[in-house]
């Protein structure tokens, strides 16, 4: 079923193939026919299956041809967890809406940031993602009023309900007018994402798509059995004598991505930490030289485990475990999406040992594991 069968516009699907966007995922073909008819979706599906283009696509589409509303009058609001999945969904709507006859403005609006650039910027705004105490800060500024909503996107909503964004969603509920197009994207379908689902939903069509499993045989996985004082050594180890080129490596705490970013470039691989402590400039341009090639190591916190697209990534390395199962699969998932092989390698320090099983367990896939102390770190 190629892009063409949705009825998507002629410019979408020029770009399309200017982009070599062959085929549609499994995602894309159930997500865009609906949005295109204008339904509520209930959208279950895992990072990296195509999720992002899959509303972007029709919503672009729909909004062709559209009356011009009031200034500050958003027609679509995206909600989103976090600043970088703000400007990711940003960017993937100014991509896919270059080329269209009639001009979509799309504004990504944060904290994090000064707000006054974007009060400016939401002037004859259409399409607004945003997280959702920026976007209460806009409303109360009178930078953006959400009364003419027509479509509303929930994207990683389970994400959302467990950081605590629960009180500040209902009071964006309060402000959305009762008729609107509601799209729910997420993960997993977990007992608060059902409640928030009685409240937005209204007779939604039901999207799961069943990819995980594949994802993950995708993933070639080895852990590393390592004593915490080699496992420095053990991480410069592989990535010198393998030349890798593109790793996202994982630790557990900002001071520990910090420390370890350090010790990287002091042995002369070109790194860079990135987490919720550093500021959003340092944060953004990081990803962007990471996502380029131009940075070889970005080591990170659980901030970039899911939502960020990074295509192509070949390597990921956990160099301290998640606390959760849960986590250690979207960790891996930054590689190994869209079809595409990757590597995830995990060092698993003596304490970690019990830990690493059940991650395994939950996961129903063993780890192929390798003794570090017969490797020769000298020197690394």
């Amino acid at each position: 079923m190629p892009f063409s069968s949705f009825g998507l516009s002629p410019a979408l699907l020029n770009l399309l193939a200017e982009q070599n966007y062959e085929q549609p995922y499994p995602i894309q073909k159930e997500v865009i026919p609906a949005v295109l008819g204008r339904t509520d979706i209930l959208g279950i599906a895992p990072t990296g299956s195509g999720k992002t283009a899959s509303y972007v696509l029709p919503i672009l589409s729909n909004l062709q041809g559209s009356s011009a509303l009031k200034n500050r009058h958003a027609q679509v609001l995206v909600l989103v967890p976090t600043r970088e999945l703000a400007v990711q969904v940003r960017d993937v709507f100014i991509l896919f809406g270059t080329e269209l006859p009639e001009r979509i403005k799309t504004i990504a609006a944060y904290g994090g940031v000064s707000i006054n650039p974007q009060m400016i910027g939401l002037q004859g705004v259409q399409v607004l993602v945003a997280t959702p105490g920026r976007l209460l800060e806009l409303v109360d500024s009178n930078a953006v009023h959400l009364s003419e909503i027509e479509t509303l996107v929930l994207d990683e909503a389970d994400k959302m309900l467990n950081l605590g964004f629960q009180e500040e969603m209902k009071r964006i509920f309060t402000l959305l007018p009762k008729k609107r197009q509601n799209l729910l994207f997420s993960a997993t379908l977990s007992e608060k994402l059902a409640n928030i689902n009685q409240i937005v939903l209204h007779n939604p069509v039901v999207i799961k798509i069943e990819s995980e499993r594949e994802t993950i045989d995708l993933i070639e996985q080895t852990g590393y059995f390592v004593t915490l004082e080699k496992k420095g050594p053990l991480l410069r180890y592989i990535i010198k004598s393998r030349e890798l080129k593109q790793v996202l490596v994982f630790t557990s705490s900002t001071f520990q991505a910090d420390n370890v970013a350090d010790k990287l470039c002091k042995n002369g691989i070109d790194a860079v930490s990135i987490h919720s402590k550093k500021s959003q400039g340092a944060r953004t341009e990081a990803l962007r030289e990471f996502k380029t090639g131009r940075l070889r190591v970005l080591v990170t916190t659980d901030l970039l485990a899911r939502g960020i697209d990074i295509e192509f990534l070949p390597q990921v390395i956990n160099y301290e475990l998640p606390r959760s199962p849960k986590d250690y699969i979207h960790r891996i998932g930054r590689t190994g999406r869209a079809e595409n092989p990757g590597e995830a390698i995990s060092f698993v320090a003596p304490e970690d040992q019990h830990h690493f099983r059940i991650i395994q367990k939950k996961m129903g896939k063993w780890v192929t594991m390798i003794d570090s102390a017969n490797l020769d770190l000298k020197g690394f």
